[in-house]
């Protein structure tokens, strides 16, 4: 019989919600029914798809509250809980007005005169997405979106720690008969997740290093794809020039957005060492304007600790810093307040790369920020790092920022503003280092990543080709 999961209200700190796990014979069987559903899928082609997708949206806005009390619950916050809500209800727009020039056929002439070239693609036939609880309803759809469009049936296991949401996206995805045979979500844990590779022909996972590196150990074992988007240590490089009433509004936001539960936020600042100073200031003035959204989700900016783990990294992060020198100027602790574990904004200084706050990813609404006295040591601080995934520049000059952002080791940089990533998807882009694998979640990669790609040679004359045999 399998185990049933308690669920932690990470607000409360009580257990008031179950899921029970699939067995692996039920699992597998559901793998099968959207099989069965993706030839259906496939066939009735984008303009059907895309049908299907807008209907699905609009069941999704039936259904906005009860998705947004589940939210609430799963995470502790509400802003961001909306933000979620419309970015889901934003990529379905965009993707389907994206998808159909994406996914034409093209010929051309090729190198050889009486050869011609058509190019096609073919849908993998079932994608398994596995995502984390950060933000639980958007990196749960944002590679489902483009997977549904190219042709692909999904699967997708959430995490544990935030599953509510599941059941009324659940309730709107089953009123579009089309969309419900080829979408399903799974509740579990890590082994559910172990179980999903093996029934699928392609997986996407978000969430840390440790279980991306054996995510793709099972999917090389089963020689299938497998597209990783994983953790990141993001840093700034505030330069003299800067705007420093923009920069620290810029990386504020960045910092604690979500209470900093984001692979995105900036969790290393390097500021240029003739205005180290009044930036800290500046930045500490701005933190203490943000509350605690407590005793109610309405109180204030910054959310609950999601995950009682990561409030543990957390706080060993920041006692390392400390036993090691580290100034705390505001925040500096994560506290049980009604159950819940909160974080208020923290700015840390006379900080170093020995200190865990400055290596490991923190995975909070804290700022440590470290003086440069050249350029050239702000490039090597950044890429001082195992994580790649995107950095922010701030300064009066773009040709500079764009000298030096081409330098650091990154696969995104927000120019004078940060985790812009976040907030629009155009842009392709790749993890460096060990913050991902595989293709571009972003951009017209974002889609095309679900194809395989076929070529048809064809011969359009009936002349002998140069280099068969001599058969005279």
């Amino acid at each position: 019989m399998t185990k049933t999961i308690e669920i932690r209200n990470p607000r409360t700190g009580k257990f008031d919600y179950v899921i029970i796990p699939p067995p692996p014979k039920l699992l597998s069987q559901q793998c099968h029914r959207l099989r069965r559903g993706q030839i259906a899928w496939e066939e009735i082609g984008i303009a059907g798809r895309i049908e299907a997708l807008k209907q699905w949206k609009q069941a999704i806005l039936a259904e906005r509250q009860n998705i947004t009390d589940a939210l609430v619950n799963d995470t502790g916050r509400l802003s961001i809980s909306n933000l979620e809500i419309d970015s889901l209800l934003n990529s379905i727009d965009r993707w389907c007005n994206l998808a159909p020039q994406l996914l034409q056929t093209t010929a051309k002439n090729t190198s050889i005169p009486f050869i011609s070239l058509q190019q096609a693609a073919v849908p993998y036939t079932l994608v398994g997405v596995i995502s984390p609880w950060n933000f639980p309803l958007l990196l749960s759809t944002i590679d489902t979106i483009p997977a549904l469009l190219a042709g692909c049936a999904v699967i997708v296991k959430p995490s544990e720690i935030t599953p509510r949401f599941v059941a009324p996206l659940m309730t709107a995805t089953n009123t579009v008969p089309l969309l419900r045979d080829v979408l399903n979500f799974v509740e579990g844990a890590g082994e559910i997740g172990a179980n999903l590779i093996e029934e699928v022909d392609l997986i996407c996972f978000t969430g840390s290093v440790e279980t991306g590196r054996i995510v793709a150990e099972s999917a090389a074992k089963n020689f299938i794809p497998a597209f990783l988007e994983l953790g990141g240590k993001d840093p700034a490089i505030v330069l003299e020039s800067a705007d420093l009433d923009l920069a620290t509004s810029a990386i504020l936001w960045g910092s604690v957005v979500n209470s900093g539960q984001s692979c995105l936020s900036i969790e290393r600042i390097y500021v240029a060492e003739s205005i180290f100073e009044e930036f800290y200031h500046r930045l500490i003035t701005k933190a203490h304007h943000l509350q605690l959204a407590y005793p109610t989700v309405e109180s204030g900016e910054i959310g609950p600790i999601m995950s009682e783990h990561q409030a543990a990294i957390i706080n060993e992060h920041l006692q390392d810093a400390i036993n090691k020198g580290a100034i705390i100027h505001c925040g500096g602790k994560v506290e049980e307040i009604g159950g819940g574990w909160w974080c208020r904004p923290t700015v840390i200084t006379n900080v170093n790369h020995t200190m865990k706050i400055m290596t490991e990813e923190t995975f909070g609404p804290i700022m440590p920020i470290m003086p440069f006295s050249s350029i050239e040591e702000a490039i090597n601080l950044a890429n001082d790092s195992m994580y790649g995934l995107s950095a922010a520049i701030f300064s009066e000059s773009m040709e500079l920022a764009l000298e030096i952002g081409m330098q650091i080791d990154v696969g995104a940089i927000s120019v004078n503003d940060a985790g812009l990533t976040s907030m629009m998807q155009e842009g392709e882009k790749n993890a460096f280092k060990f913050s991902g694998l595989g293709g571009s979640r972003m951009g017209p990669e974002g889609l095309k990543r679900f194809l395989r790609k076929k070529a048809f040679l064809i011969k359009t004359n009936t002349n002998k080709d140069p280099w068969w045999f001599n058969e005279e």
